[in-house]
């Protein structure tokens, strides 16, 4: 899926990865953001699918890819980790990845933009 010319990542999140994502200590992140202001429900995050480093496609997206430590998201061009939220750990990248605007408009559409 894409939005804007960007691709969108909708990740249907386990029960483990909305819990590693709500207990991260949020003052030790580089782009300080708690998870449940990034999701509407925790079981679904939507955020576009670019590096805030250089702009490359993190791995992540597909079965077997490298998500790095935190469980998220790997870009290899640069080294940039993002955890369970999309929110940058390590590496180059200065901020985390973005959350467009969007709404639920049922239990599984979302509506983009």
């Amino acid at each position: 899926m894409a939005w804007r010319g960007k691709p969108v990542f909708i990740d249907h999140r386990t029960p483990e990865e909305i819990k590693a994502a709500e207990g991260v200590d949020v003052s030790s992140l580089r782009d300080p953001q708690a998870d449940l202001a990034r999701v509407k429900k925790p079981e679904w995050l939507v955020i576009i699918g670019v590096c805030t480093h250089l702009g490359c496609i993190p791995l992540g997206q597909k079965a077997g890819d490298d998500r790095g430590p935190y469980g998220g998201w790997f870009c290899p061009c640069h080294g940039s980790i993002y955890d369970t939220s999309g929110r940058i750990r390590q590496g180059p990248a200065p901020l985390n990845l973005v959350v467009p605007p969007y709404e639920f408009t049922g239990d599984t559409m979302i509506k983009i933009g």
